[in-house]
């Protein structure tokens, strides 16, 4: 018995991934295409995309928005989560990496749930605030250059209608926002936030220590 989270070796990872993760043989495959890519550590885990798919689920989210959309292993998970009629917004700057996004989303048949808007992610989110989209997201994920987190959340404040989710990640980076003696500008804008969050009445707020830390933000009425 504990009354704190547990820390997961090599070992115990695979089995929670074995036992409790239902992967498609799509995501597998972004997963291991991923893994060969010098920025492979980009890429969620596993029991993050479950626990994710499973949130867009359990909320019954028709539009969803992701910032930070890589080779697509989250953006597929939260589009097969997603109804035949969902919408999906993924923001990204590369088009090497949504390339790959692409092909995933053809590969796993949500290809036509996905709108992809390339350019900076603050520039994207102000667009849609301007075509009128305030309020019509029911989930978002941010995972995309931390020192641009601040900027990504409160718009997302403003996209997310209330009683939606919003999810950010790598929230505990490592463990270095904990760590007053790493004062390097991602870290700072992290633990920035951190702070910023757990006190803000906008919300309601758990922090989950899966992957590199998750924070979930359930949208107050405004």
């Amino acid at each position: 018995m504990s009354n704190k989270s547990i820390g997961l070796n090599d070992e115990l990872h695979a089995y929670l991934v074995r036992v409790g993760v239902r992967e498609p043989d799509v995501l597998r495959q972004i997963r291991e295409r991923t893994a060969s890519l010098p920025e492979h550590n980009m890429q969620i885990a596993p029991e993050q995309a479950g626990f994710m798919s499973l949130l867009v689920e359990i909320m019954g989210a028709r539009r969803c928005l992701e910032v930070g959309t890589f080779t697509g292993y989250s953006s597929t998970a939260a589009a097969l989560a997603l109804p035949p009629d969902g919408h999906m917004v993924c923001c990204d700057v590369s088009r090497e990496w949504t390339d790959m996004a692409r092909q995933a989303w053809a590969d796993a048949g949500v290809a036509e749930r996905i709108e992809l808007r390339l350019g900076p992610a603050l520039e994207t989110l102000d667009a849609l605030l301007a075509e009128g989209e305030a309020g019509s997201f029911d989930f978002a994920f941010i995972d995309a250059d931390k020192e641009n987190y601040d900027g990504y959340v409160e718009r997302a404040l403003r996209l997310v209608r209330p009683g939606g989710v919003i999810a950010i990640d790598n929230v505990l980076w490592s463990g270095r926002p904990a760590d007053p003696s790493v004062t390097d500008e991602s870290t700072q804008a992290i633990r920035a936030l951190n702070e910023k969050l757990a006190r803000d009445e906008r919300v309601h707020i758990s922090m989950i220590p899966i992957g590199d830390g998750l924070t979930l933000l359930r949208v107050r009425p405004h």
